[in-house]
């Protein structure tokens, strides 16, 4: 049962973090973090990987007591005379919300062109959607989104937390990180039952841009099945409406489905690539009225969202790329789970589908059949 005020141990995402992610998906073009050098160093580079330049007021300790704000002010400023960018992004650090520092002053005193998203948060945050949220309140309140689009995204963030408080990476007050099981094996066992006549469901319930990989696993199991003759024994869910979701987030839904083009019949649509948190409902709905006969299921992105009352009877393989999901998979009852573990870095500043480790292994392995 879920302990209430679970203390987490093991490293959480950030809510700064979050707040990158979402201006990114917002289509910021420069976003400005107003604290140290190193804050989020890694996350920020990741970042300018995929098309969005991050620069940093680089506080320091005589920041720390005397306060940033005209080096915010002279930021914004050089940042619009450097880039001249459409969208700007500000976001604060645990040093600027400590210190009292105040965005919005900074902000109306640069007196910009440019549209400024303004972000007050810090990492302090037990659930990292914070970020999320208060980046999207700023882009409610200049325009960028509407009340209903904001309204359909902190349902979407509210039911993810609960996702991961119930079944995910803040289920437990530790969580042993595990690379999962040998691909290799996993991947004989679904040619195995292939070629056995198995009927299987492969489901594409991915976060945003990480889909770019997990939906590589659709495409190999496709591409196994026609070898084998058995491609009418498969059929596949992905979570890739065009019509859903913040700008970018449409964007790689498009680029995803144009790649799969011919070679890849999407049988069921169940949500957009930021519904992964309620695609599972669908995903029940989907199995009952028309798949309750089937053998085994893929389940690749976020495998702990999709209910398991609707998988009984189903022999489970579960691809994630978090290696402190195994675990919690593993006690629900996903028989195989397997990470691919540097997903992330590689599928950001990308257009087309990436080929994954597991479906790389199932595509040789049908080779040397």
């Amino acid at each position: 049962m879920q302990q209430k005020n679970l203390s987490i141990m093991h490293p959480r995402p950030s809510s700064i973090v979050a707040a990158l992610y979402t201006l990114r998906d917002l289509n910021v073009e420069v976003a400005i973090l107003h604290g140290p050098p190193g804050c989020s160093f890694k996350h920020a580079r990741l970042l300018e990987e995929d098309g969005i330049r991050v620069v940093t007021t680089a506080l320091d300790e005589n920041g720390f007591v005397f306060g940033g704000h005209d080096r915010l002010v002279d930021m914004l400023q050089k940042v619009e005379e450097r880039f001249s960018p459409k969208r700007i992004g500000v976001v604060g650090t645990c040093v600027s919300m400590i210190i009292g520092e105040e965005l919005h002053e900074a902000v109306m005193e640069a007196n910009l062109d440019a549209p400024v998203i303004e972000v007050e948060v810090h990492a302090g945050y037990n659930d990292n959607t914070k970020g999320v949220l208060f980046a999207l309140e700023s882009a409610l309140d200049v325009g960028i989104i509407d009340r209903q689009e904001f309204e359909r995204q902190q349902h979407l963030l509210n039911e993810a937390t609960n996702v991961e408080k119930k079944y995910g990476a803040a289920s437990k007050e530790y969580l042993e990180p595990s690379r999962g099981d040998v691909k290799y094996t996993v991947a004989k066992r679904v040619i195995e039952m292939l070629k056995a006549g198995k009927k299987g469901i492969c489901i594409l319930n991915a976060k945003k841009e990480t889909a770019y990989m997990f939906a590589d696993i659709t495409v190999a199991l496709q591409e196994v099945a026609e070898k084998l003759g058995v491609e009418d024994n498969i059929v596949n869910f992905a979570n890739l409406d065009t019509g859903l979701g913040l700008p970018r987030v449409r964007q790689h839904a498009e680029h995803i489905l144009a790649d799969m083009h011919d070679n890849v019949k999407i049988d069921e649509i169940i949500g957009g690539l930021d519904e992964y948190p309620i695609a599972g409902q669908q995903v029940r709905q989907l199995i009952e009225a028309k798949y309750k006969d089937f053998d085994f299921a893929v389940i690749a992105g976020v495998p702990h969202a999709i209910p398991m009352e609707s998988l009984e009877g189903m022999e489970l393989i579960s691809i994630t790329n978090g290696p402190r999901q195994v675990h919690p998979l593993k006690d629900m009852g996903h028989e195989h789970v397997l990470v691919e573990i540097d997903l992330h870095p590689k599928t950001l500043g990308v257009t087309n589908i990436v080929e994954s480790e597991f479906g790389a292994t199932v595509r040789q392995l049908a080779r040397e059949e």
